[in-house]
């Protein structure tokens, strides 16, 4: 199954009918889409796909030349192995005279074997192939190895490629189109995250707790280890990184409460949250109104399966070994599942808001849009521009008073007009009250105080479309 993806698709295909050779960087986390979206791209036109594999740099070669002169047709060559890559690169000169898209996945894998390989494709580049008919592609799975091997200012290829796309999940309007129903597309984006092999994992036609219990509550599923997986092929101390997931998933968004949870040192929790947020499982929020160097920072997954798993599966996988999967979902996870919804929805309105934002369809069009917090005092988002603010509060709830809310955000709206001070003089001010149902909304609705329910959410939705 394809999922979305129709931007790059489309720019990648533009790009192909162009008259220029291209250089393409593909790269983003594992399981995002990247092999897929190439697959894609190239089953239409002439284009292969190389899987490199972690084995020594012979074996590589001959799979290399194998799948080439299959794929060129050269079948009284089917016995020949490139010795070298500068002889791989020869072969696709012979070739060159029409378009035809290369992509070597998994790049890194090569460049362990070889590390000339940069120097040598930056040769070749610069002699024949930015002259060519040549569609190269570069991608893989290692953000930080991709970025140092193609980008790097220190890197052979710095200055070459045409083109990079870093493959992020998806966000949250993009499960809300998949599968139609908001109140699903939340509970998907909050257990599955927008990562597409995982995603489709998940059933549609099964409700969330029986999708659960099935796709991630079972020994032999993908998912149920994936997470583990994922974290040891990408990081060298696997067990800090462990035991700051699991901390952040349990609350703690401080350095100094993340610390105090794990054990580790500061300093250590500081180095690692980098790397953590170099591999786009964790991202550092400022609260609405500060700079980004704010020392008021705090960490949170933006991962929302790893926030799940480390949730409810990683301290209790051995429910999930003795085969307890439903008194897990029972006695663990549907106690505090509302809850645990309730922030992953504050999530899915802020990507919605820019999305209506982009539209033009909010009484403003905010500059910036962000959760703000003081001390004992929240409030879930706070979108801005030079002349107004717009304060919304979030509620994962049915048959919501919207009265009650209302003055609870006028007074906390008030905390945040002292707090800016004369930053917020004059601007005129907007209410924003969301939830899965109300009890009433005619109470507070008036021409600067908004109330939407998930229904009144999907029709504006889907009706811009």
């Amino acid at each position: 199954m394809f999922l979305d993806r129709h931007d790059e698709l489309n720019s990648l295909k533009n790009r192909y009918l162009g008259s220029s050779a291209e250089f393409i960087i593909i790269y983003g986390r594992r399981r995002v889409g990247k092999s897929e979206l190439i697959d894609k791209f190239i089953e239409d036109i002439s284009g292969i796909r190389i899987l490199a594999r972690e084995e020594t740099l012979d074996l590589q070669l001959r799979q290399i030349s194998s799948e080439l002169i299959d794929f060129f047709r050269d079948s009284h060559l089917n016995t020949v192995v490139f010795k070298d890559w500068d002889s791989v690169f020869s072969y696709i000169r012979s070739h060159a005279d029409k378009k035809v898209v290369i992509a070597l996945d998994e790049f890194p894998y090569l460049v362990k074997e070889d590390r000339s390989l940069p120097s040598i494709i930056q040769f070749h580049w610069d002699t024949w192939m930015k002259n060519s008919h040549v569609f190269l592609i570069l991608s893989g799975s290692s953000i930080r190895m991709m970025e140092e091997m193609t980008m790097h200012y220190t890197s052979p290829l710095y200055g070459r490629r045409t083109g990079q796309y870093l493959i992020k999940p998806f966000r949250f309007i993009h499960i809300l189109d998949y599968c139609h129903d908001i109140e699903k597309a939340v509970q998907l984006f909050a257990v599955f995250g927008g990562t597409p092999a995982y995603l489709v994992k998940a059933s549609l036609t099964l409700g969330i707790f029986e999708n659960i219990s099935s796709k991630i509550l079972n020994e032999d599923s993908v998912l149920f280890r994936d997470t583990e997986f994922v974290l040891r092929t990408e990081v060298s101390e696997p067990r800090y990184y462990f035991s700051i997931i699991r901390a952040l998933s349990e609350g703690c968004r401080s350095l100094s409460r993340i610390s105090q949870n794990t054990g580790l040192e500061m300093a250590t929790v500081s180095k690692y949250l980098q790397t953590l947020i170099d591999l786009q499982l964790i991202r550092r929020e400022i609260p609405a109104g500060e700079s980004s160097k704010s020392r008021k920072g705090q960490y949170v997954l933006s991962d929302n399966y790893f926030s799940f798993w480390f949730r409810y599966v990683y301290p209790y996988s051995k429910f999930v070994e003795m085969g307890k999967a439903q008194e897990l979902v029972q006695t663990q996870i549907k106690p505090s599942f509302t809850a645990y919804l309730g922030r992953k929805f504050e999530d899915c309105v802020l990507d919605l808001l820019w999305e209506f934002n982009a539209k033009e369809i909010l009484p403003f069009v905010f500059q910036d849009c962000s959760r703000w917090w003081y001390k004992e005092v929240e409030i879930d988002l706070i979108g801005v521009n030079e002349t107004s603010i717009l304060f919304c509060e979030v509620k994962w709830q049915d048959e919501v008073n919207p009265f009650i809310v209302y003055n609870r955000l006028i007074a906390k709206s008030e905390k945040y007009l002292t707090y800016q001070g004369k930053r917020c003089v004059g601007k005129k001010l907007y209410y924003l009250i969301i939830a899965k149902s109300f009890s009433e909304k005619s109470s507070v609705i008036s021409d600067n105080v908004l109330v939407w329910d998930i229904s009144t959410i999907s029709e504006m939705f889907f009706s811009k479309k």
